[in-house]
């Protein structure tokens, strides 16, 4: 299993699939099987029973998770998006900044 380098919080777009070309804050980052789900993105639906400690019965639209593979982090302050890497500040600090490509 690979390190995720992506965070709760993050802007992301969808590079592959039926959400292609989305865009999305990360809302929770689910470890163990490496996937993600992403704010308006990979919207199913789902039917849910009226019990006495649920707000909202019948069928209700959520976020499904889709494979870290599948988005690309977006740097928020130069607004390009790419790969994920650190880079070690003099205090011993690492701050995440996007690769180049070594074309």
């Amino acid at each position: 299993m690979s390190k995720i380098r992506i965070k709760k919080g993050d802007q992301v777009e969808v590079i592959s699939g039926k959400d292609k070309g989305k865009k999305g804050e990360i809302i929770k980052v689910l470890k163990s099987s490496s996937r993600v789900i992403v704010e308006g993105v990979n919207i199913s639906k789902k039917h849910i029973k009226k019990t006495p400690n649920v707000t909202q019965a019948g069928i209700v639209e959520a976020e499904s998770s889709i494979h870290i593979s599948n988005v690309m982090y977006i740097d928020p302050q130069s607004s390009k998006k790419g790969r994920v890497g650190y880079e070690q500040l003099q205090d011993g600090k690492f701050n995440r900044v996007i690769r180049e490509s070594k074309k």
